[in-house]
């Protein structure tokens, strides 16, 4: 085989979300002669962009003050009524305002796309000379000799399964950077490799997640009230932690879906089933009645917040965005963060580029991060998601009130609370009741395979599985018979069957070209036997307005 083609840039960036195309701007901001590349897995910018969304704007004043002027689409929806409700079967009731601390209120945000903000914010860097890739996925780290990160190389494209190649094989190019800026999203597969290799989480609490599904509806005008965000607890979940959203943006649309922690216990639980039947509630209903469905998509989560966060730097690159783990699980917000730890990265891989320097380690964005509002904003609320896990819902919610309140006030507790990897969290089948669903009335609820439909997910065929099951038999021992199969229900796309056929043995089939590339299996199976790479790239979903 041939040599594999080559690029040289001073900065590689694996990932075009806010954190990855906030890093670029500011680089080019700081230094126009810098040659930035972005590497997108997605077939286009925004495409596997998925998000509530209500977004601060705290970043983005920062990176491009006068983004309001530019035609940025976030402007077009600011939040103006914010509600909590504690709901319960047939009703509801609503949190007071006074009960939370202030930056809970959402008071100066927006609601809207998260998705076509980042295609706004792609344009704006292409403006100022970043070079964009969308379609390749990263799928390979470069080493230098001295084990310092060299780059990345691209996936080869047009691969059978069979490991053939098909008649428009190409091959994958090698991009080399003198930094490499690692803004895969949550889970993100070279992360994975990257955190033992230069053990970035050795002296950090394991990463925990959540998952969300997100749809999006048409509603009548008479319904529709722009910038009103609604946020719920309680019903229908009892043995799981998590909530729903609900928000009025832009053209009579609202965006809905639903968070499950994923430290849940019952392998019979279903993140999708919960989502459909919290629609069925007299209150969401009410929303909702007269309207259409029209997108549909699933993302997990990184909930471990401020004990989570790995080391940042390491020879030749960094982690920023959520790949990191920024998220402020009780604002639910993380694209501001993210968006400041890519701007932190580039200011010290400018810094660094500036003095002569490559390859090494950018210690000024660890100090950076730690001298930042990041720090101070998810030190805040650290205890916050573990006081709920250990607590319950209810005495969770209330102690971990008390703490924000004393932490707000600058009453800094005198402990942080630890994690626990959610897929140890899972009890096996015969400690754990079944959970009946409600079948899909095709009005308010619906199934898998129809909503993935409206995903607009496509993998080329005949592609090599990128969901890779280590041991098939364990798979059929533990995961099936003694786990009762969880992958059936955990995944939001029908991507894993046990199909049990007359005198058969149970057979594991994996339906591939349904992925919405959450991650949840590679998360959730109690082995941690299901690995998920990056499948060729253009693949997975195409979410428009997400």
């Amino acid at each position: 085989m041939s040599e594999r083609e080559s690029m040289p840039y001073d900065v590689v960036i694996v990932g075009a979300g806010p954190a990855g195309l906030s890093a670029a701007i500011r680089i080019k901001q700081k230094s126009p002669d810098t040659s930035v590349c972005i590497l997108e897995k997605g077939s286009e910018v925004g495409a596997h962009i998925l998000s509530g969304a209500v977004i601060d704007p705290k970043a983005l004043d920062e990176l491009i003050p006068d983004w309001r002027d530019h035609g940025c689409p976030l402007a077009e929806v600011p939040v103006n009524d914010n509600q909590h409700w504690v709901m319960t079967k047939k009703g509801k009731f609503n949190v007071p305002h006074f009960l939370t601390p202030g930056f809970m209120h959402n008071k100066g945000t927006y609601t809207g796309s998260l998705g076509n903000l980042c295609r706004w914010l792609a344009g704006q860097a292409e403006n100022l000379g970043v070079e964009i890739f969308p379609g390749f996925s990263a799928a390979e780290i470069l080493y230098n000799e001295n084990g310092s990160v060299k780059g990345v190389a691209t996936g080869d494209m047009g691969i059978a399964r069979d490991g053939s190649h098909k008649p428009d094989y190409t091959q994958g190019l090698e991009l080399h950077a003198k930094y490499t800026l690692f803004a895969e999203g949550v889970r993100g597969h070279l992360t994975k490799l990257l955190k033992p290799k230069f053990a970035l989480d050795a002296d950090t609490q394991p990463q925990v997640y959540g998952i969300g599904i997100k749809e999006l509806w048409d509603i009548p005008p008479e319904q529709h009230h722009a910038g009103r965000v609604i946020h719920s607890q309680g019903w229908p979940l009892s043995d799981a932690n998590g909530g729903a959203f609900l928000y009025h943006q832009a053209n009579n649309q609202v965006a809905l879906g639903f968070v499950v922690w994923l430290n849940y216990s019952n392998p019979y639980l279903s993140p999708f089933e919960e989502l459909q039947r919290w629609k069925t509630h007299p209150e969401i209903k009410k929303i909702l009645t007269g309207g259409k469905r029209v997108s549909y998509g699933a993302r997990a989560i990184s909930d471990g917040g401020f004990q989570s966060v790995p080391k940042l730097a390491f020879p030749g690159g960094a982690l920023i965005g959520c790949t990191a783990g920024f998220l402020n699980v009780p604002r639910i917000k993380g694209t501001h963060t993210s968006m400041k730890s890519g701007m932190l990265a580039a200011d010290a891989a400018v810094e660094a580029l500036a003095a002569g320097r490559e390859h090494d380690e950018l210690s000024a964005y660890q100090s950076g991060y730690e001298d930042s509002w990041i720090y101070k904003e998810l030190s805040i609320v650290r205890n916050v998601l573990p006081l709920v896990e250990k607590y319950g819902t209810f005495w969770g919610t209330m102690f971990s009130g008390i703490n924000m309140w004393l932490e707000n006030f600058g009453i800094k507790m005198p402990f942080t609370m630890k994690h626990h990897p959610d897929h140890k969290a899972l009890k096996k089948k015969n400690s754990c009741a079944p959970i009946e669903y409600p079948k899909p009335d095709g009005v308010f609820s619906f199934d898998r395979l129809s909503s993935v439909f409206l995903s607009n997910t496509n993998h080329a065929e005949d592609q090599p599985v990128h969901l890779q099951v280590k041991n098939m038999d364990v798979q059929k021992t533990s995961e099936f018979m003694e786990f009762a199969g969880p992958s059936t229900r955990y995944c939001p796309a029908g991507v894993y069957e046990w199909i049990e056929e007359d005198g058969k043995e149970p057979r594991y089939q994996i339906n591939s070209q349904n992925c919405v590339h959450c991650k949840t299996c590679d998360i959730k199976d109690p082995n941690q036997n299901i690995n998920w790479v990056s499948p060729e790239g253009g693949g997975g979903p195409n979410y428009p307005n997400m």
